[in-house]
This record gives structure tokens, sequence and C-alpha cells, in this order.
């Protein structure tokens, strides 16, 4: 049996192919304004990479924002089924998911047989995802993989009072005016998105284990931020990103 899950994000394509349930190749790529046809070209280049013809495929499933691109595919599903899916399933003790991607924000509440007994979304700002240190690391000349780490040189608190992309990006030229330390800034950002995403899971009640899961997985500021603000330790799958779409190539199947 083999099932393929496709995660059409805000910015990234992800795709999961399963043979039996054990992944046999993956792959991601920009989506970039031709959504439709960069997933049926990942879609090729993952299946060549496990020598599996279109004919071998059993199911595809789609999910992310932007699933319905992805028209190929013979089912689809939310993005918080799929991020359960994937979570529990790879740890069987999850008892909340939180996944925090490009645009959007969630945490995921789940009983002990993984169904999902609640959830909170973060989808109207992108304060509390991956565009907003993207944003801010414009404004400061940080790359996205120094974010993190420079951050990780901070001890300093520093509130950001603004809820909003916009006018936190203007909170933080003020403090670059004011001479404030990037790094400095870099964790004062991290700790803002920490904790509108800890403020999401007490919503919805969390207790251990904690799956992160998400771009911002990579983020070792905002991990450390978030491990803060959650008194807790979380537990960070090896390819965090892909969670979605081998939740999808899970539910292909079903």
């Amino acid at each position: 049996m083999i099932n393929v899950g496709i995660d059409v994000g805000a910015k990234n394509i992800k795709i999961v192919a399963l043979q039996d349930g054990k992944i046999v190749s993956k792959g991601h790529v920009l989506a970039g304004f031709e959504t439709k046809d960069t997933s049926q070209a990942l879609y090729n280049e993952v299946l060549k990479k496990a020598n599996i013809s279109p004919e071998e495929v059993n199911s595809i499933t789609s999910t992310g924002s932007g699933r319905k691109a992805a028209d190929f595919a013979s089912n689809s599903v939310t993005e918080v089924t799929a991020a359960a899916k994937g979570a529990t399933n790879m740890f069987p003790s999850a008892r909340c998911v939180i996944d925090v991607g490009a645009e959007e924000g969630r945490t995921i509440r789940c009983d002990n047989d993984g169904k999902i007994i609640d959830f909170a979304l973060n989808e109207k700002c992108a304060a509390g995802a991956g565009a907003f240190i993207e944003a801010m690391g414009r404004a400061l000349e940080i790359s996205i993989e120094d974010f993190g780490k420079i951050s990780l040189q901070s001890n300093q608190e520093i509130p950001l009072n603004a809820q909003c992309a916009v006018f936190a990006e203007s909170e933080v030229v003020s403090l670059l005016h004011s001479k404030t330390e990037k790094k400095d800034i870099a964790k004062a950002v991290n700790d803002a998105v920490a904790s509108r995403i800890t403020s999401m899971a007490r919503k919805v009640g969390f207790e251990k284990d904690i799956i992160l899961i998400g771009g911002m997985a990579k983020n070792t500021g905002f991990v450390a931020a978030l491990t803060k603000a959650l008194e807790t330790d979380v537990i960070i799958p090896e390819d965090p990103e892909y969670i979605l779409a081998y939740g999808a190539a899970l539910l292909t199947g079903n």
C-alpha cells in the first residue's frame, strides 16, 4: 500500500510518501505563485526518488491552507487533523501538539487514543507565526538562520507590546534607534511569539508530552522561549516541518 500526503502551506509545500506505513520518500519546495504546478512537480519528484510510478499510488491526501491547489489529491483533511494524526502516531505519548508554521500557529489537545479533544488557532495575525519572525529579521537585517542563535545570546527581558506584526515592526525599529542590541530584540521577538502560543496552549489545556512541529521548531531561540513560557520541555521530531504531510499520508488509507 502506497499513500502520499501533501501539505500545501503558505510558504512551502511538503510531500511524504509512505509504503506500508513507512516513509520511503519526501521532499519540500517553496510554494511560489504557481502552487498547483509546483505541487504536481514536487509530487512527481518524490515518487521518482522512491522509484514509484503514479499507477502504484493507492491514494493521495492533501492538507494545508492551500490544499485545494493540489487538485490531483483524492482526499483532503484540515491541518489540525493532519497535525494530530502525524504527531500522535510518531509519539503515542503526545497529549498536546503545538504547530507553528509560516502563517499560522495552532495548539491541539489530544486524549490517550490520539483523538482531538480541543484546539485553538492563531490565524488572524502573523504575530504568532514564522512570518512575524521573518519580518522582524528583515528589520534587524538578520537572516532567519541566525535569528534563533543570536537571541540565545541575550538574557534581557524586553516586552513587545504590539499584538500586530505591522505595529511590532515599528516597535522593533524604535528599539534599534534607542541603541538596543540586536540580540536583545531578537530574544524579545521570540519571547512574544512564544507568549502568544503559550496563551493558546493554556486556553485548550495541556499536559505532557508536548510535541512541537512546524518550521518554527527549527528556531532554537523560539524553542527556548516556548519551553520557558510553558515551564516544561517540548519534544521535537527529527523533521518537524513534515509532520502534517506525514499525518495526511497516514489518513489517506482510512
